[in-house]
């Protein structure tokens, strides 16, 4: 999920107070009872997104490449590299799942011309805001609702930064008589998790199903299955992919479920359609089903060290020369993407190739010829 400056179009301008999508929702569990967590996500991030670019001080959180244009530009490096070592075929795409403003893109792209590498660009978008965003930004772009219809003939180079966290997530949950999906209720006047009345017993793996009563079990349906088409894809047409967002490299328990409105951490259950929802990336599993499926898995590791490793400080320092009255700017800005106790831990890189491609600069060191401290 990745998002000058658009006002932000809420719902109060656009749309009727009773159908504001907490209406909607209160209504239908009144009438029909509790609604499944996923379907409560996936409906109000669809609201969410559609009707507002809620990236920067005026929206609700902002993303990497809208900190520094180094996180762009050293993306743009890594793919070149990998790239000419994999010896410069064509026709090549570039991918981005959830483009944002197009910021990412524009670095990248920048970064790659320097190395002649000019892909035919590709933008998997939904929302009619952020196209409009986009374009201004990337106008050689061609905007796409899903993969299916990005070209098949050619090696794909995809990045997806923060788009994974916004894809709808299930859970399950252990209750005294077995395990059942969490539900969303209402409930004097507010949304609440409950579990589901039905058995799911038979979802949960068998060396799982004696958890502790109030164990939450999360799964990612939406990622599973974007994570089967890249990986499909870069096994049968070759390329490389970059999974950047915020998750685990372990397995883990519990609801991973979070919600930020201005920069601050919210109520997930309070303004659906207003707020945005994520949940923590399973970067393990999607590791497992990347490689089942024919793709190599060049690593996972923190985004700090991964910026590191293809020359974040060079860089900075760099910049800084270029333009020495914001070499300050510069450096904190770098900071907040690298230092552990910011982005730098929290955020995760997760690298995949083709089954002829070589292997992924900064997984396992710095890139030929960067310098990195």
């Amino acid at each position: 999920m990745s998002f000058g400056k658009r006002t932000p179009l809420t719902d109060e301008s656009r749309l009727s107070d009773e159908n504001k999508l907490s209406k909607v929702f209160a209504r239908l569990i009144q009438n029909h009872g509790p609604i499944s967590l996923m379907q409560y996500m996936g409906e109000a991030n669809a609201r969410y997104y559609s009707t507002r670019d809620p990236l920067g001080a005026a929206g609700d959180f902002i993303t990497a490449p809208e900190i520094s244009q180094i996180f762009g530009e050293l993306i743009g490096l890594w793919l070149a590299d990998i790239w000419i070592r994999a010896g410069r075929p064509g026709p090549v795409h570039y991918v981005e799942l959830g483009p944002g403003r197009g910021t990412l893109a524009k670095d990248a792209l920048r970064t790659m011309k320097r190395f002649d590498l000019v892909p035919k660009v590709h933008f998997v978008e939904s929302s009619l805001v952020l196209k409009d965003v986009q374009l201004a930004a990337v106008p050689e772009a061609m905007w796409h609702n899903d993969l299916s219809t990005v070209p098949t003939t050619g090696p794909i180079l995809l990045v997806a930064n923060e788009f994974l966290d916004a894809l709808p997530v299930r859970q399950l949950v252990r209750t005294e008589t077995g395990w059942r999906e969490r539900m969303v209720g209402y409930y004097q006047e507010r949304f609440l998790p409950v579990a589901g009345s039905l058995p799911m017993d038979a979802a949960v793996p068998v060396e799982r199903r004696e958890a502790p009563v109030g164990t939450i079990i999360e799964t990612c349906p939406g990622a599973a299955a974007v994570m089967q088409e890249v990986a499909r894809r870069l096994a049968e047409q070759g390329g490389a992919a970059l999974f950047i967002d915020y998750g685990n490299v372990d397995a883990h328990e519990g609801s991973t479920l979070q919600a930020v409105r201005a920069h601050e951490k919210v109520d997930p259950f309070t303004d659906p359609g207003e707020v945005d929802l994520t949940a923590l990336v399973d970067f393990a599993m999607m590791a497992r089903m990347a490689q089942d499926l024919g793709a190599r898995w060049l690593g996972t590791i923190g985004q700090g060290r991964w910026l590191k490793g293809l020359g974040a400080d060079a860089r900075a320092r760099a910049l800084g020369q270029i333009a020495p009255q914001h070499a300050t700017a510069f450096w904190v800005a770098k900071e907040r993407l690298c230092a552990p106790d910011q982005m730098g831990e929290l955020f995760k890189v997760m690298g995949l190739a083709g089954p002829e491609w070589p292997d992924g600069a900064a997984f396992a060191g710095p890139a030929p010829g960067v310098e990195a401290e």
